[in-house]
């Protein structure tokens, strides 16, 4: 069974300047209960259809399935996904021997900078790069399907 793994991070310091690579992202939720979801993206010219399940206790671990779809199809899926579209940017940046993705956001969540790490297993040692802040992994306020209905903006001023 395919399993992500990750930790989720706050970002506060520089980091565009030590990406290797950046897109713009858009992605609506066609479902999403219960800590499930369904997931179409649209990243530069290509679709994506993502399954997620829930997340385990720690919020570090769930299971994922992910296949690229035409990108036609993905942006008439989008027309049907529940209200709330998440708008970012995504930056890649090498760190060790991991790639930690930053995720700058826009509209409702505008201001809300993330970095996550994938990882191979729970316990994984990572080296971490100098832009990390606090560790937000488990907190499903910084989920995307939870931002597109509790936008950052709503929040933001409670942490």
């Amino acid at each position: 069974m395919p399993l992500e793994i990750e930790r989720k991070f706050l970002v506060c310091g520089e980091f565009k300047s030590l990406a290797y690579h950046s897109s713009r992202i858009r992605q609506g939720y066609i479902c999403s209960v219960n800590g499930r979801t369904v997931r179409v993206r649209i990243r530069d010219d290509k679709g994506y259809l993502t399954i997620k399940g829930p997340s385990g206790r720690a919020g570090l671990a769930r299971y994922e399935f992910e296949k690229e779809i035409p990108l036609a199809d993905a942006e008439d899926l989008m027309a049907i996904c529940e209200p709330g579209i998440i708008d970012k940017t995504r930056y890649l940046v090498r760190c060790g021997s991991h790639v930690f993705e930053v995720d700058e956001f826009y509209g409702d969540n505008e201001g809300l900078v993330m970095a996550e790490v994938e990882l191979s297993d729970e316990h994984e040692a990572y080296e971490c790069p100098p832009f990390l802040g606090r560790e937000v992994t488990g907190d499903r306020r910084f989920y995307n399907s939870h931002m597109r209905k509790n936008p950052y903006k709503m929040w933001k001023n409670d942490l």
